[in-house]
């Protein structure tokens, strides 16, 4: 073998939405990488055949989502080795896409707050994997009924988060008519021991009929107050000050006149 040339560390799957890339170190120096991987009831498919890079996307000879992989790096120097020669390898953790592949953020569509009503359309997040007539499959086309959808919502400038869950794309739930509400919505697999909560989505808020109060509190006006009453302090001052000033010119005025 090549005892000599240093095999791949660190070996990560990073996975999310069923994209799967195969990380590692160190950059080769003098020789390359080639990915092979393993599944329990599939052949071993080589990827990054003789690769300079440090990752490898694996994504496509990951399809059947409910097996558990192994990869082996091997390194392979750079003149090639015979055919009966071994390269040197290291070997990954188990991956199982279904169970490890982190959920993305669900895309917010649509919102609307009437009356106490809130309503929240949203999309699910899209595989790299096609049906045959090319279309991406979502996430939920894959988890099925394992998937649901979990909405937090709260009174805007409140910290008391509330939460509600379904399994179709939208949300109804029951709020203040006269209070803003911000929230967010996030995937959940329950049947999950470990990754069961996914990426949040951006935080959005209502808008009815907001003031600068509602925006900014009430330290807006406390800031106003007390530049006002700056601005008249200094009116005041500013008044005495030449107030006092015209009397003395005036008293001056007056002595120089009796001094004549």
């Amino acid at each position: 073998g090549n005892p000599e040339l240093p095999t791949a560390v660190n070996i990560t799957w990073s996975s999310i939405n069923f994209k799967t890339i195969l990380q590692w170190q160190p950059k080769p120096s003098g020789y390359f990488y080639t990915v092979e991987i393993h599944g329990q009831a599939t052949d071993t498919k080589k990827k990054c055949i003789l690769t300079a890079e440090t990752e490898c996307d694996v994504t496509d000879v990951l399809r059947n989502v409910k097996e558990t992989y192994t990869a082996q790096i091997l390194s392979v120097p750079s003149s090639g080795t015979d055919n009966f020669e071994e390269p040197p390898f290291a070997v990954s953790e188990k991956f199982t896409p279904y169970s490890q592949t982190v959920l993305g953020k669900p895309e917010i569509q649509n919102y609307t707050q009437k009356g106490s009503k809130l309503n929240v359309v949203f999309q699910d997040p899209l595989t790299p994997y096609t049906f045959p007539n090319g279309s991406f499959q979502s996430i939920r086309d894959i988890f099925q009924d394992d998937l649901e959808y979990k909405l937090y919502y709260w009174k805007d400038q409140s910290s008391g988060k509330k939460a509600a869950t379904t399994k179709s794309h939208e949300f109804e739930v029951s709020v203040d008519s006269t209070k803003n509400y911000c929230f967010y919505i996030q995937g959940v697999i329950p049947s999950r021991r470990e990754n069961r909560n996914g990426q949040e989505s951006m935080v959005l808020c209502t808008s009815i009929g907001r003031t600068i109060l509602d925006d900014y509190g009430a330290e807006v006006f406390i800031i106003a107050a007390v530049i006002a009453i700056a601005i008249i302090t200094l009116a005041i001052v500013l008044s005495v000050i030449l107030c006092k000033r015209k009397n003395a010119k005036a008293v001056r005025e007056k002595e120089s006149l009796n001094g004549v």
